[in-house]
């Protein structure tokens, strides 16, 4: 590898629960990186090979398929890093010991170029959703930048077991992770969006062909869903860019 990769960021999705909405966090942060017309590789290292609810369902021929319970798939990823941009967005949404095991095989030559990773955790109220992230930390250790999403399931989200937990309070005092909050979606406007992998931004500017998600007060919400997720990303930027 070469001396490029030293500016080279590889920002990728950790915890083994699935649900909490890992993938819909990267759809959005590819959206926010068009926004401000930043080149990144969307990667898909989905270890349970979905089809619906995967980066390729939002973004078609975009998103590389790499199976990383295979060598091949390891090599993958690391040509990627050798030959694409300067930021590749990987999301593990089935992600547990073949992913993290992953990491291990991964890190220590592609770290030694100089490339930088940021880990994201997306947590909800569910206290098992932070025990996940705290559990890939806890493996992870200070090899990476980490980002923890608060993700709002409903209008009324506590975060309190993340906020007092004696184990998340110590994640947070070691390793400082950058806190970025994702507030609670419409079921009208999330379901259907999840259903036939329509992004925000198409929604926000009507460029979809679901009838549903035409309508004003949809297209608003989404407007200001993407508005003030962008506004959390600029935020933590420096955790996103090289």
């Amino acid at each position: 590898m070469n001396a490029e990769n030293r500016n080279k960021r590889v920002v990728f999705t950790m915890g083994g629960k699935g649900g909490v909405g890992k993938t819909g966090l990267m759809v959005a942060l590819a959206e926010w990186f068009e926004a401000h017309e930043i080149p990144f590789t969307l990667l898909d290292l989905d270890t349970e090979n979905k089809a619906r609810g995967s980066l390729k369902h939002f973004f078609n021929g975009s998103v590389t398929k790499v199976n990383i319970h295979t060598p091949a798939g390891l090599d993958t990823f690391v040509d990627h890093l050798e030959s694409g941009t300067s930021i590749i967005l990987a999301d593990m949404a089935g992600s547990g010991q073949v992913a993290s095991d992953w990491f291990d095989a991964m890190y220590e030559d592609v770290s030694a170029t100089g490339a930088r990773f940021t880990a994201v955790g997306v947590i909800t109220p569910d206290p098992a959703s932070v025990e996940s992230v705290l559990a890939w930390a806890n493996r992870l250790q200070d090899r990476v930048q980490y980002v923890v999403v608060q993700n709002a399931t409903n209008p009324q989200s506590s975060f309190s077991y993340w906020d007092s937990a004696e184990q998340a309070v110590r994640f947070r005092e070691s390793l400082s992770p950058t806190v970025v909050r994702m507030e609670f979606r419409l079921a009208e406007l999330e379901n259907p969006a999840r259903q036939h992998g329509v992004r925000l931004g198409q929604v926000a500017t009507r460029q979809n062909a679901v009838d549903e998600l035409k309508r004003a007060l949809i297209v608003m919400r989404a407007e200001s869903y993407r508005r003030r997720l962008f506004s959390e990303f600029d935020m933590a930027k420096e955790m996103f860019l090289p």
